[in-house]
């Protein structure tokens, strides 16, 4: 099974052919392709060819199946002894992609 590791929105990804995963939020439409191009590792489950630190001419080929909105988290901060507190929401954007090609 060929696998990559790839790097998007700051963050590493383990993508395989086939698979969907969450991604942060990537500015295209629904249903287009996106490559993503920054590649650090393809394996193919013997041998891997790593990157310095990226593969060059490797790219992993993907479509985009929704955009959405993680579940909320609350930010609660209290200091002591000063009446004092802050509670805040966040709710972080993202992309659902399925893999449908690495290119190595």
């Amino acid at each position: 099974m060929k696998y990559a590791i790839v790097e998007s929105g700051g963050k590493q990804y383990r993508m395989e052919e086939g698979a969907s995963l969450k991604v942060d939020r990537i500015h295209a439409e629904t249903g287009a392709e996106v490559f993503l191009d920054k590649v650090l590792l393809v394996g193919d489950g013997e041998e891997a060819a790593a990157g310095q630190p990226y593969v060059p001419d490797a790219k992993v080929a993907c479509e985009v199946l929704e955009h959405g909105r993680d579940k909320k988290i609350i930010v609660f901060r209290f200091w002591r002894r000063k009446d004092s507190r802050k509670k805040q929401g966040h709710r972080q954007e993202f992309t659902r992609i399925k893999v449908k090609s690495i290119q190595a």
